[in-house]
């Protein structure tokens, strides 16, 4: 029998519940001082550890301390500078695309109008959720590798594109909650529910979970 709209909301709203217990320090794992460092951490971690991302983080931003530092940097040099991170390249590019965007159109300041986010190069909706919540608080549902596995395991979606499953988890969470939800998916996927091994026997939210998949 196909589950109700309303009983998903309701089965999420105590796994919410639970998550508010379990991880009551969830946040974003990233490390940033302002907008401009998470909305480029956030690019750096594309196919990266946010753990790697904040090493690299730490000399970045001496090295680049505001936006003209990046619009204005040697790319071959900032290639190097972000390389531990993978897919160095077109990082490189469109971190210094994206700036020079940020100081020719919005005042060098990131802006928090969705529309805004995504014309900047290399910002896609998972990014530019991110800096909305965690920066801004705004409500937006962050689609990372660990929200898209638990959200299919625990049949709140069947999508496999991110802005599918984005779009089926915004009917369910409750505006408020999407950005705390989505830190405490993150942080259940790796305490309880990896890729390669779902601990089902010892999770705590396993009684609302249909395991689907597992």
């Amino acid at each position: 029998m196909r589950e109700k709209i309303a009983d998903k909301k309701e089965r999420l709203l105590k796994i919410a519940e639970v998550f508010d217990e379990i991880y009551k320090d969830a946040d974003c794992t990233l490390e940033y001082d302002d907008p401009l460092q998470l909305l480029i951490s956030t690019q750096l971690a594309a196919q990266c550890t946010d753990k790697r991302v904040n090493i690299v983080a730490k000399t970045l931003y001496k090295k680049y301390p505001d936006v003209y530092a990046f619009a204005g940097a040697d790319e071959p040099e900032l290639r190097e500078d972000i390389k531990p991170t993978g897919f160095f390249r077109n990082k490189a590019k469109n971190i210094i695309a994206c700036c020079r965007m940020l100081i020719d159109e919005y005042g060098g300041e990131v802006p928090q109008d969705m529309e805004d986010l995504l014309r900047l190069p290399g910002v896609g909706r998972k990014t530019a959720n991110l800096v909305r919540g965690d920066w801004f608080g705004l409500p937006g549902v962050v689609v990372d590798t660990h929200a898209s596995r638990l959200s299919r395991r625990m049949g709140f979606t069947k999508e496999t594109d991110p802005a599918r499953i984005e779009a089926d988890l915004e009917k369910l969470i409750p505006p408020e909650r999407q950005t705390g939800f989505c830190h405490c998916l993150v942080y259940h996927g790796r305490e309880y529910c990896s890729a390669r091994r779902a601990r089902c026997g010892e999770c705590p939210i396993a009684e609302y979970c249909p395991k689907i998949g597992v």
